[in-house]
């Protein structure tokens, strides 16, 4: 009956809802669109836009455990079994340790005796030895998904600091651009060191070394290769790159020394701050191994898809860039756009 009468209510309702008029109820989404009319807009009344995607974004941007919910949904589409495998190998741990408390016992009820519902000793230690094995293999590969989750992430945060660099064209007039700018178009090479290395690297390319004109810098913009000078300051941070350059200092092999002669593709850093957190890493770990990093340098090649191609030390291998850089890098084999470029279909 109690069935019975909860749909008889139920067809009430619904009939008395259907007999008032529309009035009863709030305008639905649509109805609340009104344009404006030529008349009634006011241009100095700001028009009043939804927030939803800005919600969004900053819900993205928001941060737990170090990392965005932008950084860990990435990870996830990177190695989307990571937390299968994790729940799997962590719960199996937990189970196997479980399982090993419980055959302790066992193992030492047998031991001193007396009982008569335990199997022999040797048994009874045969079956520790599977449970002790299986909660330390399951606890490590469970920290290994840990460890490489946590790498992937690192790299992920670094990728996205790597794409909000800001640097300055060096042709004057030249709008500010972030490396994320570069992406698809150029292949960045940061190249940092002190004031020596910055000034042999300027040499290298504003200078005749040779007996014949130095062609590197339009050899270098024909693939596609910018290079960002990072002078780093005897605390290893980041100063002014640009008026190193400007101001090299030629030596004796250095003829017709022209500072603006690799302007095409020579870009400086800004925003000092985000570059000493984005090269903080690789300099301690170029420290670390015994590098010289304000004497020698480091280069930190970037493909065109925004990936680090390679980190070495010394100054960039520009040969290297010219005849093999379009295989290095996979921008021969697939890259958007490079279709008409190499005859591909």
């Amino acid at each position: 009956m109690k069935h019975g009468y909860s749909l008889a209510a139920c067809f009430a309702i619904t009939a008395a809802s259907s007999s008032i008029g529309t009035e009863a109820f709030a305008p639905t989404w649509p109805s609340l669109i009104v344009p404006l009319s030529r008349t009634s807009r006011n241009k100095n009344s700001p028009l009043v836009l939804s927030s939803s995607a800005d919600e969004k974004n900053d819900r993205l941007e928001e941060k737990f455990g170090g990392f965005t919910v932008k950084q860990r949904l990435r990870e996830e589409i990177e190695s989307p079994f990571r937390q299968v495998r994790l729940f799997f190998f962590a719960s199996s741990g937990v189970s196997a340790f479980v399982a090993f408390y419980f055959s302790a016992l066992v193992a030492f009820k047998a031991y001193i005796g007396g009982y008569s519902d335990v199997p022999p000793l040797e048994d009874a230690l045969q079956q520790v030895v599977i449970n002790g094995v299986g909660t330390m293999g399951f606890g490590a590969l469970a920290l290994r998904e840990l460890k490489i989750g946590k790498a992937n992430l690192e790299r992920i945060a670094k990728g996205g600091l790597l794409a909000r660099l800001v640097v300055e064209p060096a042709v004057e007039g030249s709008a500010r651009r972030t490396l994320k700018d570069y992406r698809r178009a150029s292949r960045v090479i940061i190249a940092a060191g002190g004031s020596d290395y910055i000034n042999r690297l300027a040499m290298s390319l504003c200078s005749d070394q040779l007996k014949d004109e130095n062609t590197l810098p339009a050899a270098l913009a024909d693939v596609d290769i910018v290079i960002v000078p990072v002078l780093l300051g005897e605390d290893y941070k980041v100063v002014d790159s640009k008026a190193a350059w400007r101001n090299g200092v030629p030596g004796e092999n250095d003829r017709n020394y022209d500072n603006s002669r690799a302007d095409e593709i020579v870009a400086f850093p800004l925003g000092y701050g985000m570059w000493n957190d984005y090269l903080e890493s690789d300099i301690d770990t170029a420290k670390g191994q015994g590098f010289d990093v304000l004497e020698n340098g480091i280069t930190i090649t970037v493909k065109k898809n925004g990936r680090i191609l390679r980190r070495a030390t010394g100054l960039p291998p520009y040969g290297d860039f010219v005849s093999a850089m379009e295989v290095a890098d996979g921008s021969r084999f697939g890259m958007p756009g490079d279709s008409e470029r190499y005859g591909g279909q």
